[in-house]
């Protein structure tokens, strides 16, 4: 099997469309196809079921899919890895989610930075499930990562603290005035419908909230009233002045870790790693769900 016929077939599996495909590897689609039909001949498999409406994968379609994405990754971490060796000074490259990190990244990243030896750190800012992207094809090293919205197959982690919910409000809002909240209450507000987040593949749910893919987009949706949002306290660290937080009691904790390829065996990653263990809290705060709120106090997919 030629690289080339597997970054074909991962093309053709992710756009589950061969014209689409063809457009994003910058081919003619007629030498695409028949690449395929060669690949399914050798191997003695099919892997796609075609329809003059639609293409779907197959059960050893899908198998091939999650090889071909690891080995392709690996082949352009080899790429990248191979270049930087003629540098003088190593690269590491973290993935991290537009708007989250606060306080953590920043102190990760001078930690790191004083480390003997310490790589220089390249900062990927992605929207919402790239990370995984980019530490399987080889763009990224390390990532942070959110435990349950972002996928962690294939990847080593480290839990660096657990967090509770809360629910984003326009500040004028009723419920802004509200000590605490519970899911269903803010799911079922004609007004706000929740927003919609894009999935592992790039789609939206079906829904009627906004559509949104990074933090500044979301705020300023929830500013104008247009929908509502359930996430990570620390989200809302640097909310703006017409938004405020509600915290949700009965909303699963969110998980914050550094995660990395399995197959990964770079010292620096390691270091970084080895830092960031070292930061976590020793006693992290507990979720919203789980603080006491006193009578008449107010306190205070993602």
């Amino acid at each position: 099997m030629e690289i080339r016929e597997l970054r074909y077939f991962v093309a053709i599996a992710e756009e589950l469309h061969f014209g689409r495909a063809a457009q994003r590897l910058e081919i003619a689609q007629p030498p695409l196809s028949r690449a395929i039909t060669r690949l399914e001949r050798r191997l003695g498999v099919t892997l796609l079921e075609r329809t003059s409406r639609k293409v779907t994968l197959t059960e050893a379609g899908a198998v091939l899919l999650g090889e071909g994405r690891a080995i392709l990754g690996a082949v352009a971490a080899a790429e990248r890895r191979t270049q930087q060796a003629a540098a003088r000074r190593p690269r590491l490259a973290l993935a991290v989610k537009s708007g989250t990190g606060g306080e953590l990244l920043a102190e990760l990243l001078d930690a790191y930075r004083a480390e003997p030896g310490a790589a220089t750190v390249d900062l990927l800012l992605c929207e919402a499930h790239q990370q995984q992207e980019l530490l399987r094809d080889g763009r990224a090293d390390v990532a942070l990562l959110h435990l349950p919205f972002d996928a962690t197959t294939g990847l080593d982690t480290e839990t660096l603290y657990t967090e509770g919910q809360v629910a984003i409000v326009p500040a004028s809002h009723p419920l802004a005035g509200r000590s605490q909240v519970r899911m269903a209450e803010v799911a079922a507000l004609p007004e706000l419908p929740m927003a919609r987040w894009p999935g592992p593949g790039g789609g939206y749910p079906e829904g009627p909230g906004a559509e949104v893919r990074n933090l500044t987009q979301l705020f300023q949706l929830i500013a104008l009233g247009r929908t509502t949002a359930i996430m990570p306290e620390s989200a809302a660290t640097d909310l703006r002045r017409d938004l405020t937080t509600v915290p949700v009691l009965d909303a699963p904790p969110v998980a914050t870790v550094i995660a990395w390829p399995s197959q990964s065996r770079l010292r620096m990653v390691a270091d970084l790693v080895r830092v960031a263990t070292r930061l976590r809290p020793a006693a992290p705060p507990p979720p919203a769900a789980a603080r006491e709120v006193l009578p008449g106090c107010d306190d205070g997919t993602y």
